[in-house]
C-alpha cells in the first residue's frame, strides 16, 4: 500500500444518512439554526433534536416544515446524549462545550463543536449540489471563508444539467457487458467525452 505523508489534510470524507441515525443539536441561537439547516437543507428527513436555553424564534419558524425535528427550551442535560449517534454544540458557552465533549467521548458518540476545531471528531464542510451530484469541501477547519469561495466556484463551472448525465450514466453502465476493468474502461471514455463537451 502506498502512502502520502506529504498529505496535510488528513480528514476522511463520507457522507452520512443523517435520516437514519439520532442527532442533538446543542443551541438554539443563530449558530444552531446555521447547523439546522445545513443538516435539514442536505437531509430533509434528518431527525434532530434541538436542546437549548434559548431558542430563536426564526429556529422555530424554520423547523416546523420539519416535522421529526424536536425542540425543547431547556438547559442541557446528560442524558440527552442517551441513544445519540451524532452531536453538534452551537452555544455561546465554551466551558459546557468542553464538558459535554468529554462525555461523548466516553461514550464514543461523534462531536461536533462549533468554531473549536480542537473538539470537533468531524467538520461540516461546504457543499455543491446539483441533483444526485454532492461535492463537500474541507478546508481541515482552517478557513470556511475559503471553502465558501470554491463552493461558489464549483457551483457555477458544474453544468446545471448534471443530473441528465448522471442518469444517462447510469443506464450506459448497466447496458456494459465484459469484466469490471472493461466496464472501467468503457466509463471512463463515455465521462471524457461528456465533460469535454462542456
Amino acid at each position: 500500500m502506498i502512502q502520502n505523508t506529504s498529505i496535510k489534510n488528513r480528514l476522511f470524507p463520507v457522507f452520512l444518512k443523517l435520516e437514519e441515525l439520532n442527532v442533538l443539536l446543542v443551541g438554539g441561537g443563530n449558530v444552531g439554526l446555521e447547523k439546522l439547516s445545513a443538516m435539514l437543507n442536505n437531509s430533509p428527513e434528518a431527525k434532530v433534536t434541538v436542546v437549548g436555553t434559548m431558542i430563536r424564534p426564526e429556529l422555530r419558524e424554520y423547523a416546523q416544515s420539519f416535522p421529526q425535528v424536536i425542540i425543547e427550551e431547556r438547559n442541557f442535560e446528560y442524558n440527552d446524549l442517551d441513544n445519540r449517534d451524532l452531536v453538534i454544540l452551537a452555544t455561546d458557552n465554551p466551558e459546557l462545550h468542553a464538558n459535554i465533549k468529554r462525555s461523548t467521548a466516553e461514550r464514543h458518540i461523534l462531536c461536533n463543536v462549533a468554531d473549536t476545531p480542537a473538539l470537533c471528531d468531524f467538520y461540516l464542510g461546504s457543499i455543491v449540489q446539483k441533483g444526485d451530484l454532492k461535492i463537500g469541501i474541507s478546508t481541515n477547519g482552517k478557513s470556511p471563508t475559503m471553502a465558501k469561495r470554491m463552493r461558489e466556484f464549483l457551483d457555477d463551472i458544474i453544468p446545471d444539467d448534471i443530473q441528465q448525465l448522471l442518469d444517462n450514466l447510469r443506464e450506459i453502465r448497466k447496458s456494459i457487458k465484459g469484466d469490471f476493468q472493461e466496464k472501467i474502461r468503457v466509463l471512463n471514455e463515455v465521462t471524457e467525452t461528456m465533460i469535454n463537451k462542456k
